[in-house]
């Protein structure tokens, strides 16, 4: 297995990670934007009020896009094992 090959996998698993943790973050993200507009408006300034929307939101993300999620992460792994008689030999 040469360095460039270990790059590519790397690279590979990299850009499978950022995919599948891109529309989760996002959401938390705008999610927390949204509070934060919320909580400045009107001068509430409690900790746990931020908690529960983003905690709702990533869970009802991760139903919507559970089964594209599982797919990639799939797709990867079948990829990854069908590669490694290559990589051995």
């Amino acid at each position: 297995m040469t360095s460039e090959t270990v790059m590519s996998m790397t690279y590979v698993a990299m850009q499978v990670a950022l995919m599948m943790a891109g529309p989760l973050l996002f959401i938390t993200l705008i999610v927390g934007l949204v509070i934060s507009i919320f909580q400045a408006a009107t001068q509430i300034n409690e900790m746990t009020l931020s908690f529960i929307p983003k905690l709702l939101a990533v869970g009802i993300t991760l139903v919507l896009l559970g089964p594209w999620l599982i797919s990639v992460m799939v797709d990867y792994i079948r990829q990854l094992i069908l590669s490694l008689p290559g990589l051995v030999g």
